[in-house]
């Protein structure tokens, strides 16, 4: 296996800048998630990796090799793609097998690394069948197979879930992070579901019109967010946004949003006195809100009264949507039984775990 690196890459498509000078460096055995919305340049770069682009400028390594002009086919890499690919007309051991046999392999070596992955990927009973008689799934999991006999240096996933139902992509979700961890693999893999890329991640890069954001491991994006655009992206559902301004009473800075004033944690009290009486934006998490403080730390919390909107169950939480100031809310709670929609509650805000982000740059103030 080996390691990944684009120094200074970019890529322009007549006058449409797609990628814009993205340094990013991937570890061997890595599970790098690239991860954005649609057009931020994710799979114009998985593609760059896998030479079916060409860098307008930067340069690309795999390994200790420059690769800007190495032919796809001499890069060492195995590509899964979001259509499966697959030849309608070959069977499944044959589709496989193909890529071997191109490289004039060893008719036994290729039985060996075919009846190989095929064990690994629970598909043995499904080799001689053809893509017409397999669901979706089976389908991912042949050309999961026939990027893992080739073994190569780096896989290269782009959007391989994208066309499965929810349960199948769960599933599948799981099969792929089990794969890496067996193969020891370096995966570049490319999505724009931020879920796939928090639960299968050992490092994201997060994207958003053709700049790297922030990146990091899951969680550390998760806590703590560079920017608004990182914040809002990462956690389901999304992080709720509220403009407001601070303000300072008995020594003590407060948020102030409609009628409602929320006090700042000692942890903020520094850092945001810069921006006293000015207006800045407060993020707060759907989970960080609650129906009670926790026993240990009431200090911290912060209480809002709001009117119930729209009740989403979902069995074991369910969410609650509401509108504080003028801004639209979700929180995610654990029980809901004893509100009901039109009810006026009183939610406690966690505001350790809160975020505060700069109004014109939108990065996080620390």
């Amino acid at each position: 296996m080996a390691n990944v690196s684009l120094k200074g890459f970019s890529k322009k498509f007549k006058n449409t800048v797609a990628v814009d000078n993205l340094n990013i460096e991937i570890e061997d055995k890595d599970f790098a998630v690239l991860v954005g919305p649609s057009g931020c340049g994710k799979t114009t770069t998985l593609r760059a990796i896998a030479g079916l682009e060409q860098a307008s400028a930067g340069e690309i390594y795999i390994g200790d090799t420059l690769v800007n002009d190495v032919l796809p086919k001499d890069r060492d890499i195995a590509m899964v793609f979001q259509s499966y690919a697959l030849y309608p007309h070959m069977t499944v051991y044959d589709n496989m097998a193909f890529g071997l046999k191109l490289k004039k392999l060893p008719k036994q070596e290729i039985d060996n690394r075919v009846q190989e992955a095929a064990k690994i990927l629970d598909i043995e009973p499904l080799l001689q069948r053809k893509p017409k008689q397999l669901s979706g799934g089976q389908r991912q999991r042949v050309a999961v197979g026939r990027a893992i006999v080739r073994k190569p240096k780096v896989f290269l996933f782009d959007e391989p879930l994208s066309n499965l139902d929810a349960k199948l992509r769960v599933s599948m979700r799981a099969e792929i992070s089990k794969l890496h961890q067996r193969l020891g693999a370096t995966i570049v893999y490319v999505t724009h579901d931020q879920i796939e890329a928090m639960t299968m991640a050992t490092k994201i890069f997060v994207m958003n019109h053709g700049k790297l954001q922030q990146s990091g491991h899951p969680l550390e994006l998760y806590r703590n967010p560079s920017n608004k655009f990182v914040a809002g992206f990462i956690g389901s559902p999304a992080m709720n946004f509220m403009d407001g301004i601070l303000k300072k009473e008995n020594g003590r800075i407060l948020f102030q949003i409609g009628d409602s004033k929320l006090e700042v944690t000692d942890s903020f009290q520094d850092s945001l006195q810069q921006y006293l009486d000015k207006d800045v934006i407060f993020g707060v998490r759907p989970e960080d809100f609650h129906i009670r403080p926790l026993h240990d730390e009431e200090t911290s919390f912060a209480s809002i009264k709001v009117q119930v909107e729209v009740i989403e169950p979902l069995g074991e939480e369910s969410y609650v949507h509401f509108v504080l100031g003028s801004e639209a809310m979700i929180a995610r709670m654990r029980s809901t039984e004893f509100m009901k929609v039109g009810d006026e509650i009183s939610l406690y805000i966690d505001m350790a775990k809160t975020h505060f982000f700069d109004k014109k740059s939108s990065l996080t103030i620390m």
